[in-house]
């Protein structure tokens, strides 16, 4: 066991509360969740900053001494990586996204440049009982994450109304349209929950739903998950969409990253019967019409959905709007330029109890 000054603590780590000062031990169990410190390697010029814990963009640089946590990630326009088999010190990683997300990355976009190398210090140790010398490793799903409130049975019973968004894949608008329908609720004076469903650690978005008026909000992340994926991803929708519920939100905005047909859990969300039991309105973000289109058809004929707004680039201009409306049949409504159409739109969806179920 040694002692070590952490330079930075990224925002993955945030439920475990770190101080700057750690001990840190040699045995490494290589599983997600487990939060490891290392060292920084390398020059970056583009995505060189990560996210602390107070969602505060800082900048990396060679020689820092980083927290981080363990957790993979598949991201179409960023880093993809796993966490490996086994790990020791001095083994060399990588960090894989802005949140500190740590893994052996297996694939990098052209646009994000090679990613930082992680030279591996050591697993971090926290001493949960007070005066005890005997460590425990830390891990982001057994100090300090969000649990169960309520039961699936309770949460359909509570009849509060969920509005999820999803989209094509990332950088599609999801957030843009997501929060737009966060601020227009809440000026019509509902108690607003918001919350991300799926993705990789990252506070940026709920900080965001946060700016936009959300009286509670909240991620995968606060029920101790790194990266969602199939089978973890519907059991944390039902922990933080609960804790809304049981907060008092009178109404929800469910934010599922990256797309639809990715591998963070968002078809499993789509394909529970019981989650979109509780939802009164899809909202589909694309970047175009053949976007929008598959979209459309991928949620018809696999899920049984029919999203009622479609947002995103694909509805920057009228080519796009009147391709959607008058070929697809649907309202299209782009959250930048026409917030208050998309929130009248949400709470008519709403106050009809309407469903996206076919």
């Amino acid at each position: 066991m040694r002692r070590l000054i952490l330079d930075k603590i990224s925002s993955s780590t945030k439920n475990v509360a770190l101080p700057r000062e750690v001990r840190v031990s040699d045995e490494i169990i290589a599983e997600a969740g487990y939060v490891l410190a290392g060292k920084i390697h390398g020059v970056k010029t583009t995505y060189n900053d990560v996210e602390n814990c107070s969602g505060r963009m800082i900048r990396l640089h060679a020689g820092d001494i980083l927290a981080g946590t363990l957790g993979h990630r598949d991201a179409l326009k960023g880093y993809s990586g796993r966490v490996p088999k086994s790990i020791k010190v001095g083994d060399m990683l990588q960090v894989l996204n802005l949140g500190g997300v740590i893994g052996e990355c297996t694939s990098a976009n052209p646009q994000v440049g090679t990613p930082f190398d992680f030279e591996v210090l050591g697993s971090v140790l926290i001493f949960p009982n007070f005066e005890s010398r005997r460590g425990e490793h830390a891990h982001v799903a057994k100090h300090g994450p969000l649990k169960a409130s309520m039961s699936k049975e309770q949460m359909i019973a509570s009849k509060v109304p969920v509005v999820f968004v999803a989209g094509t894949c990332m950088h599609a608008g999801k957030t843009s349209a997501a929060v737009r329908v966060v601020r227009g609720l809440k000026n019509s004076g509902k108690k607003v929950g918001a919350c991300k469903l799926t993705g990789v650690s990252l506070l940026r978005d709920v900080l965001e739903m946060q700016d936009y008026g959300a009286d509670w909000a909240r991620s995968f992340v606060d029920a101790g998950v790194v990266t969602t994926d199939k089978d973890s991803a519907v059991e944390t929708a039902y922990t933080t969409i609960g804790s809304l519920i049981a907060d008092g939100a009178e109404v929800i905005v469910a934010e599922l990253g990256d797309g639809i047909l990715g591998t963070y859990g968002v078809q499993e969300i789509l394909a529970d019967s019981g989650l979109m039991e509780i939802a009164s309105v899809l909202v589909l973000c694309a970047n175009d019409p053949v976007g929008a289109w598959g979209g459309v058809q991928i949620l018809r004929d696999d899920y049984k959905l029919q999203p009622q707004i479609l947002c995103g680039p694909t509805t920057d201009n009228l080519a796009g709007i009147n391709y959607i409306e008058q070929k697809l049949g649907m309202r299209a409504i782009n959250a930048r330029k026409d917030p208050e159409g998309l929130t009248d739109a949400v709470n008519a969806m709403i106050a009809e109890s309407s469903s996206p179920k076919i």
